[in-house]
């Protein structure tokens, strides 16, 4: 970032903070990702992913909403990167994908409920 012409110095060496403050795309980039945790359902949704592989039917069955409308909230998830799906015959499987962002999202999930994951045979991240 370039130098910011700051009206004040307090001395709290702002300049150096400012330097390494990512760019205006990648704090949109992460907004994005934080919106697909603004809402309940896909949070639910999100949630139960992170423990275990499930088939849309079950999913939309599991948190009492009909398949047409968890499938909304499972594209949007999918388009972020937070899930992956693989398709088995007639059945699509979605679980948590495997990345370092959706496992951050998982552990910061565990943490807000406080509990240990309870899928996988995943142990939370403070007892790694």
């Amino acid at each position: 970032m370039n130098k910011a012409n700051l009206p004040h110095d307090h001395g709290q060496n702002i300049q150096t903070i400012l330097e390494k403050m990512p760019g205006e795309q990648s704090f949109l980039e992460v907004s994005s990702m934080f919106q697909q945790l603004c809402d309940g359902t896909r949070l639910r949704i999100l949630w139960l992913l992170c423990h275990c592989e499930e088939c849309g039917i079950n999913i939309a069955a599991a948190i009492g909403m009909s398949t047409a409308a968890v499938s909304h909230h499972l594209k949007s998830l999918k388009l972020s990167g937070l899930i992956t799906s693989r398709r088995e015959g007639k059945e699509v499987y979605y679980t948590l994908a495997d990345t370092e962002t959706a496992r951050l999202i998982h552990h910061m999930i565990d943490d807000f409920f406080q509990i240990a994951c309870p899928g996988k045979g995943i142990a939370n991240h403070k007892e790694s």
